[in-house]
């Protein structure tokens, strides 16, 4: 298993719902924490957060998502299997968002502060989540996974609305995006 990214084509599709949670789920779900942790180690600058089962080509609705934002040695995630936004409210704020799958690149995103999710546990479990601000984000990011959403969708001005981490871990604004993209087609999935 490896972490797909743009533009492969599995990244744009609807996931399909988990039926039953068996063994194949739970293997899913353990690569998955498996591979988020692998990228992490590979960008010390960056904290693996969360992650979508389409995202290592897995048409399914399952997502993970990092118990302890704040500590990157708390390597513990929650999984999340057919989540779905009840309700998404507060004040729309914009900032700052990276994805596994699109490498190279952060973007200044519009989201909720405020979002309700329900969902099962691995255990089956029915919960129902009331997430603000952080935790809103990453959720309204994964799900969208699942819809075939990536966070570039969001992003309306794509003139001053781009980033990318340099050297020392800074995020500095990508002049032209799109020569960006041209510029680095191997972290883009393309040869």
């Amino acid at each position: 298993m490896k972490i797909i990214t743009t533009p492969d084509k599995r990244l744009r599709e609807k996931s399909e719902k988990v039926r039953v949670i068996d063994d194949d789920i739970h293997k899913i779900i353990a690569d998955m924490r498996k591979l988020s942790l692998d990228w992490e180690s590979k960008h010390p600058y960056e904290l693996s957060a969360a992650m979508a089962a389409p995202q290592m080509g897995v048409n399914k609705r399952i997502i993970i998502v990092r118990d302890d934002m704040e500590d990157k040695k708390n390597a513990s995630f929650t999984a999340l299997i057919n989540p779905e936004v009840i309700r998404a409210e507060g004040k729309i704020k914009t900032d700052y968002e990276g994805c596994l799958s699109v490498p190279s690149i952060y973007g200044m995103v519009p989201r909720a502060t405020k979002v309700k999710v329900k969902a099962k546990l691995e255990d089956g479990t029915e919960v129902r989540i009331k997430a603000t601000n952080e935790l809103a984000r990453t959720l309204l990011h994964e799900i969208d996974h699942l819809d075939g959403i990536l966070f570039i969708d969001h992003i309306r001005d794509k003139s001053d609305a781009f980033y990318k981490m340099n050297d020392k871990g800074d995020l500095v604004p990508v002049k032209d995006y799109e020569k960006e993209i041209r510029d680095n087609k191997k972290l883009w999935g393309e040869d």
